[in-house]
């Protein structure tokens, strides 16, 4: 691919809270691409404790000066967020609709890929939230063509994330977690895609 610039935007799990080794999952499916000769530069937009609303509010802005130099093929953008949501109770209908007017503004700006919400170890009351906007995140994402990966599953099932994140601040992994979390979008077509 010729070079591009990737913006990652999102919450504290884009950001890699909690990750010793300050790479998270951004990091580290980043390295993996530079490491195999992919021109790239990376811009880490991840807010901690930020909802979908406040990222739908603040995106643009970043985004805009970062990619504005370069021809759209150049451009990549990828969100996650969700979990956030559903830790301080926000309505489902917000997530919609401020998921919508990410994806329909995000597309005309850059190719965008969408994950899904991750777990939060220490808070269970929030998992049935978390899997309904999970369902209408994919059920958004397939709406509006764009490639959506849920991720909260797996990494439920995943003894490093949970076991990791009970032993730090009850949400937030360490590298054994953020690595898990790598494999599984280093591994997802559209994001290989992007490479091929």
């Amino acid at each position: 691919m010729p070079p591009a610039r990737f913006c990652f935007i999102g919450d504290s799990f884009v950001q890699g809270c909690g990750d010793p080794a300050m790479l998270g999952w951004v990091g580290r499916i980043c390295a993996d691409k530079a490491a195999q000769g992919h021109d790239i530069t990376v811009y880490n937009l991840g807010i901690r404790g930020q909802t979908s609303a406040e990222i739908a509010r603040r995106w643009p802005a970043e985004a805009r000066p970062r990619l504005a130099s370069l021809p759209f093929s150049q451009r990549r953008l990828v969100f996650s967020f969700g979990a956030n949501d559903a830790a301080q109770n926000r309505p489902p209908e917000e997530t919609r609709t401020s998921t919508e007017a990410i994806l329909d503004h995000a597309q005309s700006v850059a190719p965008t890929l969408l994950i899904g919400p991750a777990p939060i170890a220490d808070t269970p009351s929030a998992e049935s939230h978390l899997r309904h906007l999970t369902e209408m995140m994919a059920e958004v994402s397939r709406n509006k063509g764009v490639p959506f990966l849920p991720i909260l599953s797996p990494l439920q099932r995943d003894s490093a994330w949970i076991s990791e994140a009970l032993a730090n601040d009850g949400a937030h992994p360490g590298a054994g977690g953020y690595a898990a979390l790598a494999r599984l979008i280093g591994n997802w077509q559209p994001w290989q895609d992007w490479f091929s």
